[in-house]
């Protein structure tokens, strides 16, 4: 069996949690384990992705990776898969990976398959499972042909290190066509976040339309703030424009897996549910006795979220304010 690769991303925080997901559960299949960093800082995260299970790390620090779009590194890429051929190549569905994995792919005619959740073992040959239609249906995927790329959807898997490694760096030098280095990211505007991000926070607190203005987004802050988690929203509200698209939770925005998500207000459109199903408790206030958020939810309240938020926000303060 030959190699399963690792798209590893460094992001400025340093190594993207999915890559170390990912190198996770890679692993388990039993096969050698190689990851791919293209950035100029991206000798600074080889440890940990040797830490995660990489025993090879290719590397290219080239600045045209950093300030440039997806073509570079998937020209980059191309090449190293043409040349090594691994069994596998594993992204995790990122804006950016999924820019350079539907780039490699036709270039080097390979099959993808999109919105993965897990790999396994058949004999020879790799399953992908995939959900689809809002994760209303389990669909497996057996991959083959040369070296197949797969996206895998983050907070899939549980990062955790293995046996402490160092791992063998190996120099990537590919010449990039002047075709491919004419666009340039020349601006990049990070939110100002207080708390835990969205996707790392043990506690979610989301609102719908039933929250009925923008305004009223303020009880959820004071509630992230009091349970120090994080805010979220349906897509019906990020669309209408009351929160940042950063905030929206679902299919089209952010999986999260708390400990605890707060549905305040959303009425539970597969969309939605999607991205926090996951979640390990989850709590739901909706005036509607038939939403079916109530389905999902452990703890359900039915009644006019405008009313009960404050009175939530009081009780909270009591105990921890």
């Amino acid at each position: 069996m030959g190699a399963i690769w690792v798209y590893a991303e460094r992001t400025a925080a340093g190594v993207a949690p999915v890559t170390l997901e990912l190198l996770t559960h890679v692993r388990s299949l039993g096969q050698p384990v190689e990851a791919v960093v293209l950035h100029p800082d991206g000798a600074s995260i080889t440890d940990a992705l040797g830490a995660h299970g990489a025993a090879r790390v290719h590397l290219g620090t080239d600045p045209l990776f950093a300030d440039r779009l997806a073509q570079p590194a998937a020209d980059a890429l191309a090449a190293l898969v043409c040349e090594h051929r691994p069994d596998l190549l594993v992204f995790g569905a990122t804006y950016d990976a999924r820019d350079v994995c539907a780039r490699v792919g036709a270039r080097t005619g390979a099959a993808v398959v999109a919105n993965g959740t897990g790999l396994r073992r058949d004999g020879d040959a790799i399953l992908v499972d995939s959900s689809i239609f809002g994760l209303t249906l389990q669909v497996t995927t057996r991959v083959g042909g040369p070296t197949p790329c797969v996206l895998i959807r983050p907070r899939s898997f549980v990062a955790e290190a293995g046996p402490a490694r160092a791992p063998e760096i190996l120099p990537v030098v590919v010449a990039i066509p002047p075709e491919h280095q004419r666009v340039r990211r020349v601006e990049s505007v990070t939110a100002v976040e207080t708390g835990p991000k969205l996707e790392e926070a043990p506690v979610v607190v989301s609102g719908g339309r039933g929250l009925q203005d923008p305004a009223n987004f303020r009880l959820l802050d004071r509630i992230a703030e009091l349970l120090h988690g994080a805010v979220g929203a349906s897509r019906a509200v990020v669309d209408a424009g009351w929160v940042p698209y950063a905030r929206q939770v679902g299919q089209t925005g952010k999986t999260v897996k708390p400990t605890v998500y707060i549905a305040c207000g959303i009425s539970g459109a597969m969309q939605h549910t999607v991205g926090m199903k996951g979640a390990r408790h989850i709590v739901a206030i909706n005036k509607d006795p038939d939403a079916p958020i109530f389905r999902l939810a452990d703890l359900g309240v039915v009644g006019d979220t405008l009313t009960v938020l404050p009175a939530v926000i009081e009780e909270l303060e009591r105990r921890v304010g």
